[in-house]
């Protein structure tokens, strides 16, 4: 599924972040506890450098205990690293990021050396509303779409505690095609950048395996095991009243109810990845990457040779 979602700002991000980390102690990425490995940014490690980082895993109250459980643990085994769930139902999570990063930055404190921490987030992960969590205040503005916060801004938890918000990044291409889909699923790209329908028989395809009890339970239809992905939306259709004419499914609109349905947590706590299960979607990724890398490099050279062997090449050759 092809994904079209970095717009012009995110290359203004990317400039800030980059210019910015050279002062911070501690980096913050917020990632969604339901997909902690797909909201991950692979680009952020190659711009933060080697800084300490506290991974917190938000809107864990959406995500299966088990699955969080199996992330910290992943993240909390990583150097230089401590990981830690948050929800919407703490209203003082400062504390726990306060202690979190000084535990990562033990040098750092009192006024002569204040803490500097950087936060980050891929778009619609609940970075602003854990913000104005933060600061009991709206400094950050919220919204359910991606690309809410626009301009860099820092914000004083402490007397010697400073934090640095940063719009919400994602990356250029997407090399985990599993990810493309676990992103679009959760929000965090715009419902232009991608085919609902599509994204929905993916979600459903995950869900049948690891959560079918809770579908059956929540859209109150027939054991879904042995459906596939297509006819288990189309059930969900007709029992939410998604119809056109003649009784013939609204697959869009069941796909948008499937969706809205998973967003909300209607369904029940889910993950849809576990470390295990994200490391080998991501070897595969990579090693379909290199390949094509290689192909593309082989043309490259291929059209180079035929260039230099012939004053006149053939145009179809740049069309190719």
């Amino acid at each position: 599924m092809a994904i079209q979602w970095f717009p012009g700002h995110m290359h203004l991000t990317q400039k800030a972040i980059a210019e910015r980390i050279k002062d911070i102690d501690v980096v913050i990425e917020l990632l969604d506890a339901r997909l902690p490995g797909s909201s991950a940014n692979p680009m952020l490690a190659e711009l933060t450098g080697h800084k300490p980082g506290l991974k917190v895993l938000n809107k864990q109250d959406l995500a299966d205990p088990a699955g969080t459980a199996l992330w910290l643990a992943h993240y909390n085994a990583l150097p230089e690293t401590r990981a830690i769930g948050l929800d919407a139902s703490q209203t003082t999570p400062a504390r726990q990021l306060i202690d979190a990063c000084h535990a990562l930055s033990p040098a750092r404190g009192g006024m002569a050396k204040p803490m500097r921490v950087l936060i980050c987030g891929i778009p619609n992960v609940g970075k602003s509303t854990l913000i104005n969590t933060l600061t009991g205040s709206r400094k950050a503005k919220t919204g359910d779409e991606a690309g809410i916060t626009k301009l860099e801004q820092r914000i004083t938890l402490a007397d010697d505690f400073y934090l640095w918000d940063t719009p919400g990044m994602l990356w250029p291409r997407i090399i985990v095609a599993k990810s493309g889909y676990n992103l679009a699923a959760s929000g965090a790209v715009g419902r232009n950048a991608f085919d609902e329908e599509e994204v929905a028989l993916e979600l459903l395809d995950y869900l049948k395996g690891h959560y079918a009890g809770l579908v059956e339970a929540r859209f109150k239809i027939d054991p879904i095991g042995a459906l596939s992905d297509e006819e288990v939306l189309e059930a969900i259709g007709r029992k939410r009243g998604a119809l056109l004419g003649k009784g013939r499914v609204n697959l869009q609109k069941a796909a948008e109810i499937v969706m809205s349905e998973f967003r909300s947590g209607n369904i029940g706590r889910i993950t849809l990845e576990t470390p295990a299960e994200f490391a080998e979607w991501l070897a595969a990724g990579q090693l379909l990457d290199a390949e094509r890398a290689a192909k593309k490099a082989a043309r490259g050279r291929k059209k180079g040779s035929g260039r230099r062997e012939d004053p006149l090449p053939d145009p179809a050759d740049d069309a190719a």
